[in-house]
């Protein structure tokens, strides 16, 4: 398809309107401004209808956010391309100082004309609503800790400090339920906090079943292969599923590790090469819990009984590649930390590797959708 048969139209979405751009094909072919359309679906397929009279070949974008993947996907079966753009991805000129919905819609026309824009993958309605799912869990989980934190806070101002092992054991309970404060005010506040936790903890074992129930449905055979992974539980795994897709799509691991933020960023001219911390863009999500599970390689490495347990079923291949990232990853630690480096930094090593090693798993797995 030729460029000059493309027209090339920008979306500035919101709640209520979209903006709308329309750049012709060919490097100096007219951009300009179409106006606002009703956000509702009918209002949408309306224009698409009234734009492929004149142009057949139509290439759509806009920038994710709240409005979410509906409008991508009732373009896409209307027969058109569309791109969802990452909005940190969108070069802007550092001068600019004004910003309206028509100027964003025109902007992104004249850059997806320009092959400047790249669209991010866009997981399908299924994916989508396991992932909300993913993400509520998480976000409950963060509940529960706050929660925690506030009562461990109440208590250490009261003198109250648990001696036992290990804090929201069995035995912890029983510590704080033999808990009596002298003002009645205080044994409410204190009440009210266990009640509330409680309740949080409550939701999240209800998630974490519901999740448990539903994964087999949805693509059970990558996230039980990642499982073989020491430090990926299913938590782990299907948060990386969920955020991340299908890994087939990335062409080697670096990518994979790109798209995490888990690479150094670098500032170089000449011959001078500067690295500095890591980029953090990206999936924050992925990369968090996969930080997380890159703690488990400070130990030795050695198939421990919930390990034995994942990697019943699962192909030899997927088996070498775990313990072969095992006993790379855990001698790389001890060689890091001998070599007198930061924890933090020899985690994110770490992390960066165990992303590369599930990509090599998930090549060998394909998805079950």
């Amino acid at each position: 398809m030729k460029q000059d048969s493309v027209f090339y139209i920008g979306v500035d979405v919101s709640k209520a309107k979209h903006a709308i751009a329309v750049a012709e094909g060919g490097r100096h072919g007219e951009v300009r401004y179409f106006g606002e359309i009703e956000a509702p679906p009918a209002a949408v397929e309306r224009l698409v209808r009234k734009l492929e009279k004149k142009h057949p070949h139509l290439h759509f974008c806009y920038e994710a956010g709240p409005t979410g993947y509906g409008l991508y996907r009732q373009i896409v079966e209307l027969g058109h391309r569309c791109d969802v753009v990452a909005p940190s991805l969108i070069p802007k000129r550092a001068g600019e100082r004004v910003k309206t919905n028509r100027r964003d819609a025109v902007s992104l026309a004249r850059l997806l004309r320009a092959g400047e824009l790249k669209g991010i993958w866009v997981p399908d309605a299924v994916h989508e609503a396991v992932r909300d799912l993913v993400r509520v869990r998480a976000a409950a989980s963060e509940d529960l800790r706050k929660k925690r934190q506030m009562l461990l806070s109440f208590l250490l101002r009261h003198g109250r400090v648990f001696t036992g092992r290990k804090n929201w054991s069995r035995a912890y309970a029983c510590w704080l339920a033999a808990q009596k404060f002298d003002h009645p005010a205080q044994q409410i506040v204190f009440q009210d906090q266990v009640d509330v936790i409680t309740d949080a903890q409550n939701r999240l074992e209800r998630l974490d079943g519901q999740l448990a129930e539903l994964a087999p449905s949805w693509s059970m055979a990558p996230v039980a292969a990642y499982q073989a992974l020491r430090g990926v539980s299913f938590v782990v795994a299907v948060t990386f599923v969920s955020e991340v897709g299908d890994v087939r799509r990335f062409d080697n691991p670096r990518q994979l590790m790109a798209f995490l933020g888990l690479v150094p960023s670098e500032r170089s001219t000449g011959d001078t090469v500067k690295r500095g911390g890591l980029t953090l863009a990206g999936n924050r999500r992925a990369r968090r819990v996969l930080v997380e599970g890159a703690w488990s390689y400070r130990h030795p490495a050695r198939v421990t009984e919930p390990i034995r347990v994942r990697l019943e079923g699962l192909p030899k291949a997927v088996r070498e590649i775990a313990w072969k990232a095992q006993t790379r990853l855990c001698a790389r630690y001890r060689r890091m930390m001998a070599a007198g480096k930061k924890k933090p930094i020899v985690i994110a090593a770490i992390a960066r590797e165990m992303a590369a090693f599930l990509w090599a798993i998930g090549h060998q797995v394909e998805p079950v959708n």
